[in-house]
């Protein structure tokens, strides 16, 4: 049996990363949670993820700081992350973009199941 994709959620909004959790594993993905960017860091070093579902908008470090830490850090670099945050400004996405992140995805557009496809269409 092939090894299932492990998807790292890293957002602040609970409800929401239950929703998506649930959805991936659903999907046979083995996804997993943080709440904050600092945390995100440590699991990613832990137990490298196959893709990071990051928001921007956390308290404590941003999801642009985390995206800057990942992509500093030799080990975690070539992890594909994908913003996930409800800023949807052309200079937001941009900004993402250019620091590194493989997709950026506005959470108000999508479905949960959205989501999905469009990380398996990321990762195919």
């Amino acid at each position: 049996m092939s090894q299932k994709t492990k998807i790292l959620i890293i957002d602040d909004d609970d409800f929401f990363s239950d929703i998506l959790s649930a959805k991936f594993t659903e999907q046979g993905f083995e996804a997993r949670r943080a709440p904050d960017g600092e945390t995100g860091l440590k699991m990613m070093k832990k137990d490298m993820p196959d893709v990071v579902l990051l928001d921007i908008l956390m308290p404590g470090m941003n999801g642009y700081g985390v995206l800057e830490e990942i992509k500093k850090n030799k080990e975690i670099k070539n992890v594909k992350v994908m913003i996930l945050s409800s800023l949807g400004q052309r200079e937001d996405i941009e900004k993402g973009m250019a620091a590194g992140a493989a997709d950026y995805l506005i959470k108000t557009h999508l479905t949960p199941a959205e989501i999905v496809l469009k990380i398996k269409q990321a990762i195919s």
